[in-house]
């Protein structure tokens, strides 16, 4: 079963956006815009190294610049437990 963004957020996980600059192919003087995000582990960020490395090894455009923006959606000192369980009808 796949994890769900809350758990993944629990672990430690907080939403990363990287907009990355790369040269065109054809026209190196042209630099295009792509914008990648997912889910990723602050301060070495492995997926977006995996992306990157994927980037380099697979595809013609040569990276240019990569800006990394992250958010912490949700830490594990804002979630509390409770002792009881409460039901709505």
């Amino acid at each position: 079963m796949a994890t769900s963004d809350f758990q993944r957020a629990l672990e430690g996980y907080s939403l990363t956006t990287a907009e990355i600059l790369y040269r065109m192919p054809d026209h190196r003087s042209l630099i295009q815009t792509y914008v990648w995000q997912d889910y990723d582990l602050h301060p070495r960020f492995p997926k977006l190294r995996d992306f990157l490395d994927f980037w380099e090894a697979h595809l013609e455009g040569p990276l240019y610049k990569v800006t990394v923006c992250h958010r912490e959606l949700i830490s594990p000192s804002e979630v509390r437990l409770i002792d009881g369980d409460y039901r709505l009808n």
